[in-house]
């Protein structure tokens, strides 16, 4: 019999006050702190979809869209988009309210590569993905592209000669400056 689950068995909610103690000198939340709570709940869903302990393998694109205000009400909300054999993506929402106005903005969203570990730290199968509704098939189908994509441009990364005399003219275009001892 296959293993199955389904995305709503994945979902995870986090919610969490911040403090002041979470803030940088302007008074906003500093960016390492909310990726660190990203890294918790994408591990809490991982593990809670596969059964397993997980380990993340890589982020894809955080953009910090809204700054978080100390004193406000961050919540995190997460689930699993995409399987693998080992691997799954978590897609992690992030939002902020003010308590007192209930105005809410939507913070940062991004994408969490995690892999399924045995108690030997040996990568180990996960569940297949039961998709039961057409926002699933997008999420879905959103990974497989940012996968792709990134296949992509690993490929172009490996075959670009950044010696080449081509290359080096080409960044004249950019806010650089060439010393003459590179050539």
């Amino acid at each position: 019999m296959e293993i199955a689950n389904t995305v709503d068995a994945s979902r995870i909610t986090l919610s969490e006050l911040m403090l002041p103690s979470h803030s940088n000198f302007s008074g906003k939340i500093h960016g390492g702190y909310l990726l660190k709570l990203m890294d918790q709940i994408a591990f809490a869903c991982a593990s809670k979809y596969s059964g397993c302990y997980c380990v993340t393998a890589s982020v894809d694109t955080v953009d910090f869209l809204n700054p978080v205000d100390v004193g406000e009400l961050v919540t995190l909300k997460a689930s699993v988009n995409y399987v693998g054999k080992t691997s799954m993506v978590v897609g992690i929402r992030v939002t902020s309210e003010h308590i007192q106005t209930g105005v809410k903005k939507h913070c940062n969203s991004s994408y969490f590569t995690m892999v399924a570990k045995d108690e030997f730290g040996n990568n180990v199968n996960v569940p297949k993905l039961i998709i039961s509704n057409m926002e699933e098939v997008r999420r879905f189908y959103d990974s497989i592209n940012r996968i792709e994509n990134k296949k992509r441009t690993k490929e172009i990364e490996n075959n670009f000669d950044h010696k080449s005399k081509e290359a080096l003219e080409n960044l004249k275009k950019y806010n650089v400056v060439i010393s003459d001892k590179i050539f």
